[in-house]
């Protein structure tokens, strides 16, 4: 065994001279185990809302976009994408035309994006599992065009899950020269039936701001014969998502972006990074100021093991060994720390995902979620008690150093 190791782990566990520095080696741990604890208890949580949110748009979102790199729109014929279509680990693709218009309804009116999809739609998402109402998902019957709304839109139009009257869409003409004296014809003017159906997101982005309608319709109201805006992907079960979109990427070349759910909502999943980010700083910094209370313990064992000092180095210890014998201490305490604070970490993890102690509100429905939701990432705890150890190192090895140098040349 490591000679300052085995006089470090002794002087751990034993009893000291002075009763006061066991009791502030122990504070010294558990000061450690509780950043640590908070340390794997906040980061848990902030993963639970990121992997809550990501939830909501699996519903709605598609597991792999393409989208044209320059401008808004590209050929449905491109032999690249026809291409894609056909790949092996595709099992659905899905054409789509997305643009903002004006929906009208009676005396309400909104703003909204109507994205024209193919009628496999339902396949390439879990579009169904979000629909509310008695009718079904449906975009058209014969000349009819149907639209599925959000339910937030809905609230605003006045719609009702299902409405009576026509949905009148407005969307700019995209060629032509604008009459002043005629406005209207500026814009093409279509309309929309109810299929009995809204659907709910739980996004706002979605529920209060998309129609789901036919391609044939967008295509017709947005001028986009022949054009998509985005071809949307599902793979095959068991195909790994960023290989595929790797795959796809080389393919198509640098003419076209290939986006993961992920991408798709980049600046909602950003702002969730950074915040997690803030919190791990500010909760090292915490951990820094608990680390000060190793400071203190070595100090008082230093002096307590004075004699001990003199009797090492008559026995042939050098300076160097005396000295990792403290920094030794320091660790073994950061690492105890480390160690019992991701324990009880993963423990308050586990009950709150369980029993669900920590709730959000106290009244059913007023929240997507009753309790706070929790996601462990084995990865956070790997960085947890990676940054401990260096936290804890990095505290003690001045103090230590000068101490113990003073104490030898004493």
């Amino acid at each position: 065994m490591n000679f300052p190791f085995y006089i470090a782990r002794r002087y751990l566990f034993s009893k000291k001279s002075t009763h006061a520095i066991n009791v502030i080696s122990l504070i010294s741990v558990l000061g450690v185990a509780v950043a640590t604890m908070a340390l794997v208890v906040v980061l848990s949580g902030f993963n639970g809302f990121s992997d809550l949110v990501a939830s909501f748009f699996t519903n709605f979102d598609p597991q792999i976009k393409i989208e044209a790199a320059k401008g808004k729109a590209m050929s449905a014929n491109d032999p690249l994408l026809l291409k894609v279509k056909k790949l092996p680990m595709v099992e659905v693709a899905t054409e789509c035309v997305e643009d903002q218009a004006l929906a009208v309804y009676h005396d309400r009116q909104a703003m909204v994006n109507v994205k024209g999809v193919e009628d496999n739609f339902d396949s390439l998402t879990h579009i169904s599992n979000i629909l509310y109402g008695e009718g079904d998902f449906r975009l058209h019957t014969a000349n009819l065009q149907y639209g599925v709304l959000g339910i937030r839109l809905a609230q605003d139009l006045g719609t009702g899950v299902e409405w009576q009257d026509y949905l009148h869409i407005y969307a700019p003409q995209r060629e032509g020269q604008y009459d002043a004296s005629n406005p209207t014809d500026a814009f093409v003017k279509d309309s929309l039936i109810s299929p009995g159906v809204l659907f709910q997101v739980k996004q706002m982005k979605y529920d209060k701001g998309y129609i789901i309608t036919s391609l044939e319709f967008a295509r017709r109201v947005f001028n986009r014969q022949g054009e998509i805006t985005s071809l949307e992907l599902r793979m095959k079960p068991g195909v790994d998502i960023d290989k595929a979109k790797e795959e796809i990427q080389t393919l198509l070349g640098d003419n076209y972006k290939v986006l993961d759910r992920y991408e798709q909502q980049a600046d909602t999943f950003n702002i969730m990074r950074i915040e997690k980010l803030f919190a791990y700083v500010f909760l090292t910094f915490i951990l820094m100021v608990a680390c000060f209370n190793i400071i203190g313990s070595l100090s008082m064992l230093i002096i307590d093991k004075k004699n001990d000092v003199i009797t090492l180095r008559n026995l042939g210890a050098t300076d160097g060994q005396i000295r990792r014998i403290f920094l030794f201490e320091g660790r073994m305490i950061s690492a105890a720390g480390a160690v019992i604070g991701i324990a009880l970490g993963l423990l308050l993890c586990w009950l709150q995902q369980t029993y669900g102690l920590v709730q959000l509100g106290d009244q059913a429905g007023n929240f997507v979620v009753n309790a706070y939701p929790i996601s462990v990432h084995p990865e956070d705890i790997i960085t947890i008690f990676l940054t401990v150890i260096l936290v804890g190192w990095l505290s003690v090895w001045y103090p230590v150093r000068y101490m113990s140098r003073k104490l030898t040349r004493d």
